[in-house]
């Protein structure tokens, strides 16, 4: 099935933002089998979207317009839709009591423009939007859906999940589809495609692999698509038990694991409690940690010991130690590990020192150098990694790396 996807926003066309929503939603609307046959962007006007609209393909079914639902004066995309398919805008008390609800969280109070958002075609199926003003909205044109959405990524994003995608599969599609998730750690995408080669050849006909990478981690999507929904979890569970056989420990959790969540769990179990110490990470790895509700039960606090100077009175790290061995060492971060334990008096502590980039390599410890140590109540494990020259990439693999070589040490235990 063939769809087209429309951006709204003069903010696109000039270059002032990039749009990330059409990439995000074409590789959904793939992961379902949905091919994304055209993406025009065009500016905030009447004429531009009537005429974007009046070019959609005769074959396409689906069609989803991003942005142009907001408060402000320039955006017209729902005005315009409900007198191209002929409909009246007409006010709606459970959207506008939704609005009430957000501004008064914020100590605030919605104006005029904000009680517009309320008013939506009354033709349209409304897909409500928990987490923002602007409803999504659906029509069906000739068999044709055509479905509007804000252009915040975010909410988009909820309302693909919650309602585009489900309905789509259901109404369009007509065929049970199932996705499996299964998160991986510390595996190049080249690299597991090697491991899984066998595997992915031998898969059936129904059953697709998709490889999702981000900085240290890697998803693995398996999507099958059939008649009856028995037949389909009993294959799914069983491909899905293959490739957990096949990368033991890289693959760490499934669906929306994340494995600061998997080390919450596990010190919760063992009534443990977590420090970090990090240098080169520069606090991310207890950004993460404390992103999980509850975290405070086992998560003590964070020295981000960035100088030489911090290292040395915070975390009682020897300057003889450092002089001789540099920051970015085994010595240096094995001890930061220990003085992080002992100043916050917690079970397990996690250091690293590395060198970010752009700058700062040497030959001896080039660009990409990081040292990462665990110190636990029996054991102090450090590990040397050597990653690439992106910053914000090295800063986000360390943190994985770190998170998963503790969830190691846990599980031995």
């Amino acid at each position: 099935m063939e769809a087209e996807i429309i951006t709204i926003g003069d903010e696109i066309l000039i270059g002032q933002i990039t749009d990330t929503n059409s990439a995000w939603i074409a590789q959904q609307l793939n992961l379902i089998g949905i091919h994304v046959d055209r993406i025009t962007s065009i500016s905030d006007t009447e004429k531009a979207i009537i005429q974007a609209i009046k070019q959609v393909q005769p074959t396409t079914k689906l069609v989803l317009i991003t942005g142009g639902l907001g408060p402000t004066k320039d955006d017209i995309t729902k005005l315009t839709l409900a007198n191209l398919f002929g409909m009246k805008l007409v006010f709606n008390e459970n959207i506008y009591s939704h609005i009430e609800d957000i501004f008064r969280s914020l100590g605030r109070t919605p104006v005029e423009r904000n009680r517009e958002q309320a008013f939506v075609p009354d033709g349209c199926r409304i897909l409500f939007n928990d987490v923002g003003t602007a409803p999504g909205m659906l029509f069906v044109q000739d068999e044709t859906y055509f479905i509007s959405m804000p252009g915040v990524p975010y909410e988009m994003k909820f309302l693909m999940n919650k309602w585009v995608l489900p309905i789509a599969e259901k109404e369009l599609l007509r065929q049970t589809i199932l996705h499996e998730t299964i998160l991986t750690v510390g595996i190049p995408e080249s690299e597991l495609a090697e491991k899984l080669q066998t595997f992915e050849e031998e898969l059936p006909d129904n059953i697709k692999l998709a490889y999702l990478p981000r900085p240290g981690l890697v998803r693995l999507r398996l999507t099958a698509k059939g008649e009856s929904l028995e037949q389909l979890e009993k294959a799914m569970t069983e491909e899905a038990e293959k490739i957990k056989s096949l990368l033991g420990s890289s693959a760490f959790g499934t669906g929306t694991d994340s494995l600061e969540s998997i080390i919450g769990e596990l010190l919760k179990s063992r009534n443990q409690t977590i420090a970090t110490a990090e240098s080169c990470t520069g606090g991310y790895i207890a950004h993460l940690i404390t992103t999980i509700p509850g975290s405070s039960a086992y998560f003590k606090g964070s020295i981000v010991a960035y100088a030489n100077e911090v290292k040395q009175m915070q975390l009682d790290v020897e300057e003889g130690l450092i002089k001789k061995h540099g920051a970015v060492s085994k010595e240096v971060v094995e001890q930061m590990a220990i003085g992080a334990r002992k100043q916050l008096k917690t079970d397990w502590a996690i250091a690293t020192s590395g060198i970010a980039g752009p700058d700062g390599g040497t030959d001896e410890k080039p660009v990409g150098t990081v040292w990462i140590s665990i110190s636990g109540p029996e054991i102090t494990k450090s590990r040397k990694f050597q990653l690439g020259k992106d910053r914000g990439r090295n800063i986000k693999k360390s943190a994985f790396l770190a998170l998963d070589l503790l969830r190691n040490l846990l599980l031995a235990e």
